[in-house]
C-alpha cells in the first residue's frame, strides 16, 4: 500500500462532535490523493480520543495520537507532524473554521517545488475573516502587527493556523521552535534559518460548527511569551522572564502581610516574617503553575508534591541568598550590590532547580 503523500495535522481539546464531519469533509475534498488524517488530542475530557478511534476503525486514513499531562496547541502540531512521513504536512483546526477545500491547492503548489511553505490567508484578496465580531476582528490586526518584526514581508496573515509545508523544510527548522503558544506558523516563520519561500491562498474564515472557543486571556499571554522567545529567547530563558515576574509579585505580597501582621495584629515579627514568607512562596507555586508551566501543569496529589518541593528548593534558595549577600557585604561589596547579587543567586538557583525538578517530574 502506498504512504500518504499528505499528512493533515488537527489539535483538539474538546472537539468530539466535530470530528466525523471534519472526517467527511476531508474524504469529500481529497478524492484520489493519498492522504491521512493525525489528530493530535490533549487528553480532553469529552472523549474526543475515543471518538477519533472510533473513526480510524472505519477509516485506515485517521489516526488518533493521545496526549497525556501535556497541553498546548503548536506542540500538539509538532508532535503530530514528528509522527508522520508523508511529503506534505499540513495543519488546521479541528472546529470547521478553516476550509478543507483549499487542502488540493496547497498540495499542488508544494509537490511542484517552487515554494516551502503555502499560508491559507483571511486577508489577501479573495480571503475573509468571516463573521468575526469587531473585538475580535481588532485583537487579530493588533496581534498581526506585535508579529511583523519577526516575519517575511508582505505575508498577510502571520496569524492564519491554517498552512502546509513540505518535510524536510520542518525537519531542518523543527529543533529551533519552541512549540509556545496556539501560533505555530509564526514560530515556524522566526525559527527558520533562513528565509522560507512563501506564498498564500485566499479562503473565508468559517464558524465554528459545535464545541466553544478556546480563545482566553491565557492565550492571549501565551502569544506574548512567544513574542518574548523568539525575540530575547536566546539571551534569556522567556520562562525565566516570567519566573521573576511572578517572584516580584510574591515580594509585594510579602511585605504586605508582614505589614498586615506585625503592625495591624502585633504578630511577633519573626512569627510574621515565617508565615509571610510561607504565603508568598505558595502564591508563587501558584501563580508559575498556572501561567509559567501552564502546559505542565500540576493537579491533584501532583499539586500538593509540586508545592512541598517548590517551598523546599526555595528555601534553600532564601539560605544562598543571604549567605551569598552576606559574604559580598563583608568583602566590602556596597550593601545594595550584595543585596542584588543574593537576589540574583536564589532566583537563578529557584528557576533551575523547580523547572527541572518540581514540574518535569511529571513528564518523565
Amino acid at each position: 500500500m502506498q504512504g500518504p503523500v499528505l499528512s493533515i495535522i488537527v489539535p483538539t481539546f474538546n472537539e468530539r462532535d466535530n470530528i466525523p464531519r471534519l472526517v467527511g469533509a476531508l474524504d469529500a475534498c481529497l478524492v484520489g490523493v493519498e492522504w491521512e488524517l493525525i489528530v493530535v488530542d490533549d487528553d480532553s475530557p469529552d472523549q474526543t480520543a475515543a471518538v477519533v478511534r472510533a473513526q480510524a476503525c472505519a477509516n485506515h486514513r485517521v489516526r488518533c495520537l493521545h496526549r497525556i499531562g501535556r497541553r498546548g496547541l503548536s506542540s500538539a502540531c509538532i508532535e503530530g507532524m514528528l509522527s508522520s512521513s508523508a511529503p506534505v504536512v499540513a495543519v488546521m483546526d479541528g472546529d470547521l473554521q478553516h476550509d478543507e477545500r483549499l487542502l488540493p491547492d496547497m498540495l499542488k503548489v508544494l509537490l511542484q517545488g517552487g515554494y516551502d511553505i503555502v499560508v491559507g490567508s483571511r486577508y489577501m484578496a479573495g480571503g475573509s475573516i468571516g463573521e468575526w465580531d469587531g473585538m475580535r476582528a481588532l485583537t487579530s490586526r493588533w496581534a498581526t502587527r506585535l508579529s511583523r518584526p519577526l516575519v517575511p514581508a508582505g505575508l498577510t496573515d502571520p496569524m492564519s493556523g491554517f498552512f502546509a509545508m513540505r518535510r524536510e523544510v520542518f525537519e531542518r527548522l523543527v529543533r529551533r521552535t519552541s512549540g509556545m503558544g496556539f501560533k505555530l506558523l509564526l514560530d515556524v516563520l522566526a525559527s527558520s534559518p533562513h528565509p522560507l519561500r512563501f506564498i498564500e491562498l485566499p479562503y473565508e474564515f468559517r464558524s465554528r460548527q459545535a464545541g466553544e472557543s478556546k480563545l482566553d486571556s491565557q492565550v492571549a499571554w501565551d502569544y506574548v511569551m512567544l513574542l518574548l522567545d523568539k525575540s530575547i529567547g536566546r539571551f534569556v530563558p522567556v520562562r525565566l522572564v516570567t519566573f521573576c515576574l511572578v517572584g516580584g509579585s510574591g515580594v509585594l505580597i510579602h511585605f504586605s502581610l508582614l505589614w498586615v501582621l506585625y503592625r495591624w495584629l502585633a504578630v511577633p515579627f519573626a512569627w510574621g516574617q515565617g508565615i509571610a514568607t510561607l504565603l508568598a512562596m505558595t502564591s508563587n507555586f501558584i501563580l508559575n503553575n498556572i501561567i509559567t508551566y501552564r502546559d505542565q501543569r500540576l493537579r491533584g496529589w501532583q499539586w500538593l508534591r509540586g508545592w512541598l518541593s517548590f517551598v523546599l528548593v526555595c528555601s534553600l534558595g532564601a539560605v544562598g541568598n543571604v549567605g551569598v549577600a552576606s559574604y559580598l557585604f563583608t568583602q566590602q561589596f556596597h550593601w545594595g550590590l550584595s543585596a542584588l547579587a543574593g537576589i540574583l543567586v536564589g532566583t537563578v538557583w529557584n528557576y533551575a532547580v523547580t523547572s527541572s525538578y518540581t514540574w518535569k517530574v511529571k513528564a518523565r
